[in-house]
């Protein structure tokens, strides 16, 4: 896997250069005991307090265009302290990347505290997210029987000689798209609003046009 390595220390003083050197050294032991490719080395000194970090930012960015696949860091404080550390755990873990650190020289075990508050920030996530689409699709069946017709809105830019593709709301399913919904979810509502089209379609025109 690639893995990239993040080095942190609290403050700016020349001492804490030797920190930096040392967690540096033991992640790349720690990356060659495993056969990892280093994609990156980020090294900080900032309190863990804040995560508006240069380091993390460019991190979270890697591992969501998939530049990496895992994350090497010293311990757990290293990645951030307080309500910073559960944040980007909860991020990372929504990005399914594994955590290795130096201290045990395998994957990082979650407190049960730290779990069980993942957890919790997970199910409020959940029912945030079925509230949200349920006002969505609410909206649109209300706008649909009002006399709205999604489909006058359609452009043929990318219709495809020989068969007839099937017409629907790419602009909606855009749009449904950005506010966290699955393709399966928004298929079921094309379905629902009288478009037949499957997922793969949906997903497919998706794909053409956020290129195009």
């Amino acid at each position: 896997m690639r893995a990239i390595i993040y080095c942190r220390v609290s403050t700016d003083k020349p001492e804490q250069e030797t920190s930096l050197s040392r967690q540096k050294a033991e992640l790349i032991k720690l990356a060659e005991k495993y056969n990892f490719t280093i994609a990156a080395c980020m090294e900080e000194q900032q309190s863990g307090y804040e995560i508006e970090r240069e380091g993390i930012l460019k991190m979270l960015d890697m591992f969501s265009d998939n530049q990496a696949e895992c994350l090497l860091i010293q311990d757990e404080t290293r990645l951030g302290r307080g309500n910073t550390k559960i944040a980007l755990f909860h991020h990372l873990n929504k990005l399914k990347i594994p955590i290795y650190t130096a201290v045990t020289e395998e994957k990082l075990e979650l407190s049960e505290s730290d779990s069980m508050v993942l957890q919790i920030i997970s199910i409020v996530e959940e029912y945030q997210r079925k509230l949200h689409n349920a006002k969505i699709r609410r909206g649109m069946k209300k706008a649909i029987k009002d006399g709205y017709n999604p489909g006058k809105n359609l452009s043929n830019i990318t219709k495809a000689p020989g068969r007839e593709r099937a017409a629907f709301p790419i602009h909606e399913v855009i749009r449904l798209r950005n506010n966290n919904m699955t393709f399966e979810e928004i298929t079921s509502i094309l379905n629902g609003m009288g478009y037949h089209v499957s997922k793969a379609t949906v997903h497919r025109r998706y794909k053409e046009a956020k290129n195009t």
